[in-house]
């Protein structure tokens, strides 16, 4: 294992400070404890107090990133106190030993019976389904039960078996590719491109299609820009090819993120078992479900979509269990978690949390492309059907934006019409450089940003698309439930702070322009003005003037102050004066 010291000062441990004689003491940093007393590669030869063994790994831990700030994962990174509660008395109980804990199995039963509704299941139906550790696991059963069924059909068809494949997009998560390699199917993935958005092509996915195919997966949000595949589409699109060929395809959904948000945020699109080639969905609960890692959910159609050879019956834990999951023992406290927020939160609770996460992307992706510096490929913030980046879709997102928010004052927050009038998606952000400021700036980088936003504390990523836009990166921004305008405004201004210290360091060097934070004045319009320039140079002045006002009044960060004469505008933080300046456009 590397250790820095011991690289730089052969044959010394840390000063040798591990190696000293440790006496008895009430000292918690004098004790001479250091995870670095000996070879840490062999088991620990001595234990160490409690007191000591928690300070150590307390303070090691305090490297990590915050994952309040960590706008990368999608997983929940908050919870109640109640919840986490609730999670610490149940710590030891394993979900698995339904004889043991039979009211853990109920609440297990109860949570199935939710999300068989919350997916408009057949009524009456008992659910089939069961908890999994995450999403991944989810995936791997239902291409599983696909691949099985496919396998049945050719045996009593009498036709060969031993070439199974499996049609998914290019964007696709590595759950999916793990699933086809693990379970020995041919992984066909469908290239991506700008003009399927970034996810799945049907034509093209149709075209890969032949008797050999056991199932399709279909995305319900790109990790890589949000997008929903759309799977209503995919469905009517197999029930052509299967008028014209005789081939009976179904559908896998992985809803890992969408299948928690579109119920909520899009109810009225069609993705679920409403859509009849759906066979089975799986989703994580430690993404929108709103509860820690790990827990995941997956479910089929009918109990004929589960094939009856990937059940097995136990006996050996004091009862008979059924069980059809990759992993055995299982911690039940997040499946606990999980019923308390779907009894906490009801439709209302998700449906006004699932709106706050649209809302605050929308806020993200509209402050971003005004600043001409970037664009969004995600496309969440766009009037409904209108796709891309350019000056007349950013100025119809923005004007809709401004009125889908004024309209929407006074009206319940758990109300889903506003997103009507959008793209469907997830409250995901993905944007890059416009072209005019690569072209302004080619020796402009992305990685530099993300890599100085963490200066900061926030978390980034900046990463290229899928194989066949690979030469296309973007930076990903996940807007979760803990999100808030004034996250959002701190954000904006902390990555237009970290792309003109990027410039800057073009002039001098690095630690020069880190060594000059934001001056006390400064506000996002002056970064943002300074960055771009020229950009507006087609716009007067007075539109200028509004354009920028419109933008921070929109982030809080702005309070007009103008008096007719001369623009004057008042920079807010957190809803109190900080300071002045003034600007003319």
């Amino acid at each position: 294992m590397d250790d820095g010291i011991n690289e730089l000062l052969p044959g010394m441990r840390r000063l040798g400070l591990g190696k000293r004689r440790v006496t008895a003491t009430d000292l918690t940093y004098g004790a001479g404890y250091t995870e670095s007393a000996g070879d840490v590669r062999s088991f620990p030869p001595t234990g160490m107090p409690a007191r000591n063994a928690y300070q150590l790994i307390h303070d090691a831990l305090k490297f990590d990133g915050d994952p309040t700030l960590n706008c990368a994962t999608f997983l929940t990174t908050w919870m109640e106190p109640e919840a986490e509660k609730l999670i610490v008395e149940n710590l030891g109980k394993n979900r698995v030993d339904i004889d043991e804990y039979e009211q853990t199995e109920r609440i297990h039963r109860r949570c199935l019976a939710h999300l068989h509704d919350l997916w408009n299941g057949k009524r009456g139906q008992e659910p089939t389904g069961t908890v999994v550790v995450g999403s991944s696991e989810g995936i791997m059963l239902g291409g599983l039960a696909l691949k099985w069924r496919w396998r049945e059909r050719r045996q009593r068809e009498g036709k060969d078996a031993s070439r199974p494949n499996i049609v998914f997009a290019a964007n696709a998560q590595v759950a999916l590719e793990k699933t086809a390699r693990y379970f020995d199917m041919e992984a066909r993935l469908v290239p991506v491109s700008e003009q399927s958005r970034f996810c799945l092509d049907i034509e093209r996915a149709a075209q890969m299609v032949d008797e050999n195919t056991v199932g399709m997966f279909v995305i319900l949000g790109s990790t890589y820009t949000g997008h929903y595949e759309n799977v209503r589409a995919m469905s009517d699109r197999l029930a052509r090819l299967q008028r014209d060929t005789g081939l009976d395809v179904e559908i896998h959904v992985d809803g890992a993120s969408g299948a928690f948000v579109a119920p909520f945020a899009q109810p009225t699109l069609e993705w679920d078992f409403r859509v009849p080639r759906v066979a089975s969905i799986s989703t994580s609960g430690h993404k929108f479900g709103l509860t820690y890692p790990g827990i995941g959910w997956v479910l089929w159609r009918a109990p004929e979509c589960l094939p009856a050879g990937l059940t097995f019956e136990l006996s050996y834990l004091g009862g008979v269990e059924k069980t059809f999951t990759l992993n055995f023992s299982h911690p039940a406290c997040f499946l606990i978690a999980q019923y308390y927020q779907f009894l906490r939160y009801g439709r209302t609770g998700y449906g006004r949390i699932m709106n706050a996460c649209m809302l605050h992307a929308r806020l993200l992706s509209v402050a971003l492309e005004a600043t001409g510096i970037y664009a969004c490929v995600s496309d969440i913030h766009r009037p409904r059907g209108t796709l891309g980046y350019s000056e007349e879709t950013r100025l119809a997102a923005s004007d809709l934006f401004a009125e889908t928010v004024a309209a929407g004052e006074g009206k319940s927050g758990a109300d889903p019409a506003v997103n009507l009038e959008f793209n469907d998606g997830l409250p995901e952000v993905a944007f890059c450089f416009t072209e005019w400021f690569r072209q302004k700036h080619p020796g402009a980088s992305q990685a530099v940003v993300s890599t100085l936003l963490r200066v900061r504390g926030w978390i980034v990523p900046n990463y290229p698309l899928p194989p066949d836009t690979a030469d296309i990166e973007v930076m990903r921004v996940v807007i979760k439930e803990a999100s808030s305008e004034d996250y959002v405004n701190r954000l904006v201004r902390d990555l237009l702070w970290a792309t003109k210290t990027m410039l800057d360091t073009g002039v001098k060097p690095l630690s020069s322009a880190l060594d000059q934070p934001l001056a006390s004045s400064a506000s996002t319009s002056d970064l943002a003005h300074e960055i771009a320039g020229s950009n507006r140079s087609t716009m007067s002045d007075g539109e200028k003037h509004s354009h920028w006002k419109g933008l921070l009044q929109r982030i809080g960060e702005l309070r007009d102050t103008q008096r007719p004469e001369q623009p004057k505008m008042e920079l807010l933080d957190n809803g109190g004066r900080k300071s002045f300046y003034q600007k003319t456009c």
